[in-house]
């Protein structure tokens, strides 16, 4: 690896609370201990928390992860204080000042808010600060949240542009099959973020505690390759995995990011997970996109889908149905219904004007595929 400057390191509740028993204050010490050490050499650590909803589970005596999305979001706000003062005393003891981050799906949707979001982190960095993100599990709600910290920790990675993401888990890493049933299934200890084959060897399974498998790490390292960040899969009890891992050691399955770091604009389109609408090109414009990298013209969409306004983000989707872009769409879906299949020049002659000659601007466009 190269010299690291910037890691996000995200641990999963399944560790972080010893399998649903209460916080583990010793691995949280060492975790703290090893991120610590990192930042006193000159290296800036976000830290990227899951466990304030198991926390509090455990607090309120509660048997079992709650359905009740009012239940929950009690939990999280009981189990976020002894998450954060866990963290805040394991910093303190090194010097170290920490501060806690709560971020929800719309912070980062919403463009300005990204930027916010964005600077803050930054801005904590320059102060030597470890900001201990997390969700914002007390005001998420399923349409609002992200889903599983992998994904959060990769946008993370995409805010700060951080050269590594280490994903903390309670697996050894990813294997070409579930090793809990084949003896001979193999660690992957090398491989692009974007290969295809990754996703089919990873299983869709989640914990007890939390809401991501291996499946969400596959995918959060895809869009943390989109900033140029590269990440590891490792085992979390391993001692001293995070220096290690930093260090450069094998150890894990390293995931590597094989394209240069996009612009920022793309970096949030790229991360961007609901989209309000969906376009279907033909073959001709998949054909165009994939090789020039041009702009989306209307004449190169066969169908339009959803409703959506004029600067909102839409899907751009294959004939087969497979999503190849996503962009900054210059027309609303009524106008866009009217003006596909058509010439950039009948534009004006059917809509009575024309705002832009093409349906996305290359520069508001990002390649997924």
């Amino acid at each position: 690896m190269n010299r690291i400057k910037r890691v996000v390191v995200k641990i999963g509740s399944a560790l972080i609370t010893n399998g649903g028993k209460g916080l583990d204050h010793q691995a949280i010490t060492q975790w703290a201990e090893q991120m610590a050490q990192l930042r006193l050499s000159g290296i800036d650590v976000v830290l990227v928390s899951s466990g304030a909803v198991a926390e509090g589970i455990t607090r309120l005596g509660l048997k079992k992860r709650p359905t009740s999305i009012h239940i929950l979001q009690a939990s999280a706000a009981v189990g976020q204080m002894g998450l954060v003062q866990a963290y805040e005393t394991c910093f303190h003891q090194h010097g170290i000042q920490s501060a806690q981050v709560l971020l929800t799906h719309e912070d980062l949707a919403n463009r300005q808010r990204y930027l916010n979001a964005r600077t803050t982190l930054r801005t904590l960095l320059d102060f030597g600060v470890v900001p201990v993100v997390n969700e914002n599990d007390t005001v998420a709600t399923d349409e609002i949240r992200f889903g599983d910290n992998d994904t959060l920790g990769a946008l993370v990675a995409n805010l700060i542009e951080a050269d590594l993401l280490i994903i903390l888990t309670d697996q050894k890493g990813l294997f070409d099959s579930n090793p809990d049933q084949n003896p001979n299934a193999k660690l992957i200890q090398k491989a692009d973020a974007d290969d295809e084959m990754l996703l089919g060897f990873a299983g869709t399974s989640k914990g007890a505690l939390g809401q991501g498998g291996m499946q969400t790490k596959i995918i959060a390292a895809q869009k943390a390759a989109r900033s140029g960040t590269s990440t590891v899969i490792a085992y979390g009890r391993e001692e001293n995995v995070i220096k290690r891992v930093v260090n450069g050691e094998a150890i894990g399955s390293h995931l590597a990011a094989s394209k240069g770091q996009m612009a920022a604009r793309k970096q949030w389109l790229g991360g961007y997970m609901r989209c309000a609408g969906e376009l279907v090109l033909d073959e001709g414009a998949v054909r165009v996109l994939h090789k020039s990298g041009a702009s989306l013209l209307p004449i190169g969409v066969k169908e339009v889908k959803g409703y959506f306004k004029r600067g909102e983000v839409v899907s751009c989707l294959s004939p087969e149905g497979k999503e190849i872009a996503r962009g900054l769409v210059n027309y609303p879906d009524e106008e866009a219904r009217k003006i596909i299949g058509h010439t950039s020049k009948q534009i004006a002659g059917i809509l009575g004007y024309e705002d832009e000659a093409e349906m996305i601007h290359r520069d508001n466009l990002i390649l997924l595929s």
